[in-house]
C-alpha cells in the first residue's frame, strides 16, 4: 500500500494542473468560512471594518493575480524547454514536479479565485460585521502569502532550467530508487532461481513497465496455490511475446487462464520509463547529459567531468548501504523476483561516456580515477565491474587518442587496470 500511495502521488506531481485544482477549491471553501463565524456569538465583538477596504484589497489581488499566474506559465515553460534542450528530455518529468514552482503558480491561480468569489460575496450582502473582519484577516493573510511565494518563485525559476539544478534533480531521483531497490532487491519477494520454467504469462500492451504490484502477485499465487517467477522488471520494455512472468506449479486447467490474467494486471505498463521503480534509468539519464554534454555542438567535458564524480558517489554509497545492511525480509514468500546487476548499472554509466568521451583525455582521466576509487571498495562485484568498465573505457580511448602525450597519461593513469591483470594472470600460471 505504501509503495502504491508513493506511485500515485509521484504521477500527481507530474500534472500541472493537480495543485492549482486543490487550491482553488480551498480558495472557495476559505471565502466561504468568513460567513460562517457570523453564526458564533462570541465574535460579535469583532472590531468594525470598512467594506470599501476589503474591496480594494480584493480588486488589487484580482486585478494581478491572473496576470501573474500567466507569467509564470511562461516562466516555467520557458525553464521546461531550457532544461529538455540542455540536458535530456527524459529529465522532464522531475522538472516539471518542482514544488516551488507548481506552489507559486497554485497560489498565484487560488489568490485570483478567493478574490473574485470573496468579492461576489461582500457586494451582495453575504458577511456581517465579524464575517468582514475575518474576511480582512484572511485577505491579509492571502495577500502575505502571495508575496512569500512569489520571493520564493523568483529565486527557484532563476535555477529551474539551469543544466545543475537539472544534474542535481537527477541525482536525488536515481539515489532514492538505488536505495529503496537496495533495502528491498527482491521488491520484497524471494531471489529467483530459474525464471524460464513454468507457464509464461503474457501482456497484450507494448511500453515499459513502470511498476510491479507486488501485493496482487502475492494474492494470485496464494489464491491458485503457485508460485510466481517475475521475468521482467521496471523499465523493461515489453511487448506481446515477451513474458512478463512463469508460473510455476500451475495446474492444467480453465484456471490458468483466470491466473494468468491476474498476474498480468499486477504489471504497470505505460509509454514512458519512470524514475520511482526504475533505478537504472536515473543512471542512464545521467549518462544521457554527459553524452550530450560530450558532443561536438555542445563541447563541455566539465558536465562529463561533473556526472563521473556523480556516478562514483552514487555507486559508492550504494556498497556502504550494501555493507551495512541486514538480509533483506520476505514479504511476498510465493513471488521470485530477478535482482538488477552491478554490471547493468555500471554499463549503463559508463559505457556511452566511455565511448563519447574517448578523445576527451581530461574526461578519459577522471573515469579512470573514479572507476579506480570504486576498485579499492570492500566489495567484490563492484570491483569486478569496476574493472570492466575501465578496461572499455581504456579500450575505446587508446583508438581515440592521437597524440603521443595523451597516450602516455593514459598509460600512467590507467596502471591499476595492468596491474590487475598481470596479478590475475600470474595467479592463474601458479
Amino acid at each position: 500500500m505504501k509503495d502504491e500511495i508513493r506511485y500515485f502521488f509521484s504521477r500527481m506531481a507530474e500534472r500541472l494542473w493537480v495543485k492549482p485544482l486543490i487550491v482553488c477549491l480551498l480558495s472557495i471553501a476559505i471565502a466561504f468560512v468568513a460567513q460562517w463565524v457570523d453564526q458564533f456569538q462570541i465574535f460579535q465583538e469583532a472590531p468594525e471594518v470598512n467594506t470599501e477596504s476589503i474591496k480594494m484589497l480584493l480588486k488589487v489581488i484580482s486585478a494581478s493575480m491572473l496576470v501573474m499566474a500567466v507569467f509564470a506559465v511562461g516562466s516555467m515553460l520557458a525553464a521546461y524547454q531550457s532544461a529538455s534542450s540542455s540536458a535530456t528530455p527524459r529529465a522532464f518529468t522531475l522538472v516539471v514536479s518542482d514544488d516551488v514552482s507548481q506552489n507559486a503558480l497554485s497560489t498565484f491561480i487560488g489568490a485570483f479565485i478567493f478574490s473574485i468569489v470573496a468579492q461576489v460575496a461582500l457586494m451582495n450582502g453575504y458577511y456581517e460585521k465579524a464575517g468582514r473582519f475575518i474576511l480582512f484577516i484572511i485577505t491579509i493573510l492571502v495577500f502575505a502569502l502571495v508575496i512569500i511565494s512569489f520571493i520564493r518563485w523568483v529565486d527557484g525559476i532563476a535555477r529551474l532550467g539551469r543544466l545543475s539544478t537539472t544534474i542535481t534533480k537527477v541525482e536525488k531521483a536515481a539515489w532514492e530508487a538505488l536505495r529503496r531497490r537496495k533495502e528491498k532487491p527482491f521488491l520484497g519477494g524471494v531471489k529467483t532461481e530459474n525464471q524460464t520454467d513454468g507457464l509464461p504469462v503474457f501482456t497484450t500492451t507494448v511500453g515499459y513497465i513502470q511498476r510491479i504490484d507486488m501485493d496482487a502477485l502475492q494474492t494470485a499465487a496464494k489464491n491458485g496455490e503457485i508460485q510466481v517467477e517475475v521475468a521482467t522488471l521496471p523499465g523493461a520494455f515489453v511487448t506481446p511475446n515477451r513474458p512478463l512472468a512463469y508460473i510455476k506449479g500451475y495446474r492444467k486447467d480453465s484456471e490458468d487462464a483466470v491466473e494468468a490474467t491476474s498476474i498480468a494486471k499486477a504489471f504497470c505498463i505505460g509509454s514512458n520509463r519512470t524514475f520511482d521503480d526504475d533505478p537504472r534509468f536515473g543512471i542512464i539519464t545521467l549518462s544521457e547529459i554527459a553524452s550530450r554534454a560530450l558532443s561536438p555542438a555542445v563541447n563541455d567535458p566539465g558536465t562529463a567531468i561533473e556526472i563521473t564524480g556523480i556516478f562514483v558517489r552514487l555507486f559508492t554509497d550504494l556498497a556502504q548501504e550494501t555493507s551495512e545492511s541486514e538480509q533483506p525480509s520476505v514479504e511476498y514468500d510465493r513471488v521470485a523476483v530477478p535482482e538488477i546487476t552491478l554490471d547493468d548499472l555500471f554499463g549503463d554509466a559508463f559505457n556511452a561516456m566511455a565511448r563519447d568521451g574517448a578523445g576527451t583525455i581530461e574526461v578519459v582521466i577522471r573515469m579512470l580515477k573514479g572507476l579506480a576509487t570504486l576498485t579499492s571498495i570492500d566489495n567484490g562485484h563492484m570491483e569486478k565491474a569496476a574493472f570492466e568498465s575501465a578496461r572499455l573505457v581504456i579500450a575505446h580511448a587508446e583508438k581515440a587518442l592521437t597524440t603521443s602525450i595523451d597516450i602516455a597519461r593514459l598509460r600512467a593513469v590507467s596502471e591499476f587496470v595492468r596491474s590487475s591483470d598481470s596479478g590475475a594472470s600470474s595467479a592463474v600460471d601458479s
